[in-house]
């Protein structure tokens, strides 16, 4: 417990209003992960003791870029166990979440993950993003799970026209987590995206050519 709260500091570090079932539920992943992952390898071995900074606080970028309003539809492409959709889901309560992945065990310790810490606004399938029907959504995330030129394919016939987040900061379209030297990424994928270096928001180490990539629809 001890080194789950030395853990949840670095969340605290960096958001400071967060509700008492907030705290809770971000609390309970630690000992949630810990127990699927000695079933289904959902997340790296090496990674597993810096949950919060690898995989929680990552996520949580998208949250400290953007402003998600209420009612807000996002889709999360390639889910895996479920970031970045979990912790986005916890830090918006008010918006809905669809969490997809193509590998049925990832989704259930996803679905798991949720129904126990009693997330009320996702829902959980298992599907490859192209076979994804012609639903809409305001937004579109993903963590490391395909090129941009892929992820933007898929992304752009989901999105609608219509914005619930109607400003300048966050049309609809899509918002992705990538690292390394992205140019050629970039060039091949025909977006011209905002770029944002997450070690700007959060200046840890882990997080050195880390990326936030946002591709609004209708201005790439």
């Amino acid at each position: 417990m001890e080194e789950t709260g030395s853990q949840l500091e670095l969340i605290h570090k960096y958001f400071d209003e967060i509700s008492p079932l907030q705290l809770q539920q971000l609390e309970a992943l630690d000992a949630l992960y810990k127990h699927w992952n000695n079933q289904i390898n959902v997340i790296s071995r090496k990674d597993i003791d810096s949950l919060y900074e690898k995989h929680v606080l990552h996520s949580l970028s998208i949250a400290a870029a953007f402003e998600f309003e209420p009612t807000t539809e996002i889709l999360d492409i390639g889910t895996g166990g479920g970031f970045p959709g979990i912790p986005l889901a916890i830090f918006f309560p008010e918006s809905k979440f669809h969490l997809v992945d193509s590998i049925g065990k990832k989704i259930k310790v996803a679905e798991s993950i949720a129904e126990s810490i009693g997330l009320k606004n996702c829902k959980f399938e298992q599907i490859r993003a192209e076979q994804l029907p012609k639903k809409r959504y305001d937004l579109v995330v993903s963590r490391a799970v395909a090129p941009l030129k892929d992820l933007w394919n898929w992304s752009k016939p989901l999105l609608r026209k219509s914005e619930i987040n109607s400003n300048d900061e966050l049309a609809n379209g899509l918002i992705c987590l990538k690292g390394g030297d992205l140019a050629r990424e970039i060039s091949d994928s025909g977006c011209r995206p905002r770029v944002m270096e997450i070690i700007d928001i959060f200046p840890e180490p882990y997080f050195k050519e880390k990326f936030i990539l946002y591709v609004p629809y209708g201005k790439r």
